[in-house]
């Protein structure tokens, strides 16, 4: 497996954790587990790649997400994390403000 399949795996499974545990955290939103984990995988993805092109950029020619050290697999975490995270809650509030409430 190349690199960059293996930080991709990272960002998507971190953004399934970081998914369901925001739906763990604001049940208000939640969108059941599946959502929460389809939502934080998207999510974890567009994130996680979004951080390593911004932490490329900024640190130069390779970048802290581009290599299998334990500061791109840091970012790689948190960025899919986040990104997962945030969509869920973003998924959760758009549906809760169409009257669709949580899948609970």
């Amino acid at each position: 497996m190349s690199i960059s399949i293996i930080n991709l795996l990272i960002q998507l499974l971190s953004g399934a954790v970081g998914g369901n545990i925001a739906g763990a955290l604001l049940k208000q939103f939640s969108l059941g587990p599946a959502g929460n984990s389809i939502a934080g995988i998207v999510g974890g993805g567009i994130g996680g790649q979004v951080l390593g092109m911004l932490l490329g950029a900024a640190g130069g020619t390779g970048g802290a997400g581009a290599g299998f050290d334990v500061g791109s697999i840091i970012a790689q975490v948190v960025g899919g994390g986040v990104g997962g995270g945030l969509l869920m809650a973003f998924i959760g509030i758009i549906r809760q403000a169409l009257g669709g409430g949580s899948a609970r």
